[in-house]
């Protein structure tokens, strides 16, 4: 019984210290408060399950977790979308820069992923795909892509980019 309740208490330790980045971090791929909750909440019910394994290093395998479970849903209510016979209106009005949060939530949820993980959880190429269950060059194909892409919705950053590798080179 005191194996029970050590476990209880080092995961009741990991959600009040980590929670609320578990929750940004989440909200950074789905783009919804609700839904990051939504997607914390699943994964650590899962890892409550799996506590004895993963409780040395609970961060990749929950952020593996919420990754999934979000291309999971987006995949499951993508077809539930209707085709029209008009064309929407511009999602962005001509002449106006996209927010780089804003924009992020218009990129596919693999590409979404590897940015916030690289980019908001600093991890390396390497950690991203073990993450994410990808090769390496999955990363950085997607990577690449993401960042052409928003370039494209936000091409405000392209100079703050090129004068930060400025200050740092």
């Amino acid at each position: 019984m005191r194996r029970a309740e050590a476990e209880r208490a080092t995961f009741e330790e990991y959600v009040t210290a980590r929670r609320p980045a578990l929750v940004r971090t989440a909200y950074l791929l789905c783009g919804d408060a609700h839904l990051a909750e939504d997607l914390v909440q699943g994964a650590l019910i899962k890892a409550v399950a799996h506590w004895r394994r993963i409780g040395d290093n609970p961060e990749p395998w929950l952020r593996r977790v919420m990754v999934n479970d979000h291309i999971s849903g987006w995949r499951k209510h993508r077809g539930r979308e209707r085709l029209t016979d008009t064309m929407p209106e511009r999602v962005v009005e001509e002449g106006r820069d996209l927010g780089l949060a804003e924009a992020l939530r218009l990129l596919p949820p693999r590409q979404r992923a590897v940015v916030v993980l690289r980019y908001y959880e600093d991890l390396t190429e390497r950690e991203t795909a073990d993450v994410l269950g990808i090769a390496l060059g999955t990363v950085k194909s997607q990577h690449a892509d993401a960042v052409r892409r928003l370039r494209e919705l936000v091409p405000s950053i392209v100079g703050e980019v090129e004068s930060t590798r400025a200050v740092l080179s």
